[in-house]
């Protein structure tokens, strides 16, 4: 069968994508790597503009149904000041909600395959088809039936930060940090409250309440443990350098560090915020503590002859900016606009593709901007509120961008 639009990547960038193409009448295939419903590295926190996404695609109810605890209220601790914010109703959105991916992931896959897509888990993409003049036409992909080709007049790389279909491209990298935060995570069964964020000099952390009452718990400080290390006595314990531009990146995956032993802190050697190192001492973790490498910011090329990226493949922001999710979930729309106003290639299509570059440019560059001096911990106490009030400004500007869209459904 020829495709229309062939997606690489079934996570939440893959799936809202091409969940939106299939129900503007396309015929999408998506193929992901990993099983369906398996877990991945996340902070699960959804902002106003990812909530209001699932709302107006008729999903937010099956996060709530789930169990999903709404968040109405986000406390910011400034060492050992605090500062609460309520979750004001608006602009479609009566709660903030952090799902876990899990559920999300799959939820996003269900509403694609009902909308009449083909999504094929444990499927390997292991190359790109090039036509007579270097468009994309297809895919070579490795499946539980061997290694087989798929076609289509336009490839959509969701694969991630380390995608396959930029690099076969050639993607440019059009924006560039240089700090990055390395992360740590892991589980508690202690609901919280709300969203909250704790920042200390050289670290940060946060507390995501999800499903199951569990809550995700996070600690960051600068890559490679170029700030010192501050949070409850502990030194950044963990090395993963600086990537800078060109170089490659640390591999996408981390063994667990073993379970602590009875007695033992397993948080120490990690620098953890004072204030979030009291509310968390003592507690149990839900399984393993597991450890990032920071890798700095950026924003590649969004499209090019028979190719387009969305979600990490198109651009990364730090885990400590908790955006991602929303970012995938907004640009999945952008994306999806674009190729339903133009299916076919040729002007109109470029065209389109060159708008859906220049809106998630526009939206997504004063995110980077204002993420990157968070993550370089380069600031007191008094600074990061006022960064943390750009962050907010460019987070308010994406939801205006969105209302702004027709209000049907894709």
């Amino acid at each position: 069968m020829r495709w229309d639009v062939i997606v690489v990547g079934g996570r939440v960038a893959g799936a809202a994508t091409a969940m939106l193409l299939a129900r503007g009448g396309l015929r999408v295939l998506c193929l992901e790597r990993t099983r369906l419903g398996s877990d991945t590295l996340s902070t699960h926190a959804l902002m106003r503009a990812g909530v209001l996404q699932l709302s107006r695609w008729g999903l937010l109810d099956d996060v709530v149904g789930a169990g999903v605890p709404p968040v109405h209220r986000v406390v910011f601790h400034y060492g050992w000041d605090s500062t609460t914010v309520t979750v004001r109703p608006g602009a479609g959105v009566d709660a903030l909600y952090a799902p876990r991916r899990t559920f999300l992931d799959a939820l996003l896959v269900r509403s694609a395959v009902a909308a009449g897509a083909r999504v094929e888990h444990g499927a390997t993409v292991t190359g790109l088809l090039r036509g007579d003049d270097g468009a994309a036409i297809g895919v070579v992909v490795r499946g539980r039936d061997g290694v087989r080709e798929e076609h289509a007049p336009l490839v959509v790389g969701a694969d991630g930060l380390r995608s396959l279909v930029a690099a076969a491209v050639g993607a440019a990298v059009r924006w560039q940090g240089r700090d990055a935060a390395d992360s740590t995570y892991g589980y508690l069964a202690v609901p919280a409250t709300g969203y909250e964020w704790y920042y200390d000099e050289g670290c940060g952390g946060g507390l995501i309440p999800t499903n199951d009452g569990l809550t995700c718990v996070f600690a960051g400080s600068a890559a490679g443990g170029r700030a010192a290390g501050h949070g409850a006595g502990h030194p950044t314990g963990y090395a993963a350098g600086h990537v800078p531009a060109g170089a490659p990146a640390p591999p996408g995956r981390r063994a667990p560090r073993p379970a602590a032993s009875a007695g033992e802190d397993p948080w120490a050697g990690t620098s953890v915020p004072p204030a979030l190192a009291e509310r968390i001492a003592g507690l149990p973790l839900v399984g393993r503590l597991r450890h990032v490498p920071g890798v700095p910011g950026f924003l590649r090329s969004a499209a090019g002859p028979g190719w387009a990226l969305v979600g990490d493949a198109s651009g990364w922001k730090d885990p400590l900016s908790t955006h991602g999710m929303t970012d995938a979930l907004r640009d999945a729309e952008l994306l999806a606009r674009a190729l339903l106003a133009a299916p076919e290639p040729g002007p109109r299509q470029r065209e389109a593709l060159a708008e859906y570059e220049a809106t998630r440019d526009r939206l997504t560059v004063p995110l980077l901007e204002a993420t990157e001096p968070i993550v370089g911990f380069r600031w007191d106490l008094a600074e990061v509120q006022g960064l943390l009030r750009g962050l907010a400004a460019a987070m308010a500007d994406e939801v205006d961008v969105l209302l702004a869209l027709d209000v049907a459904t894709v």
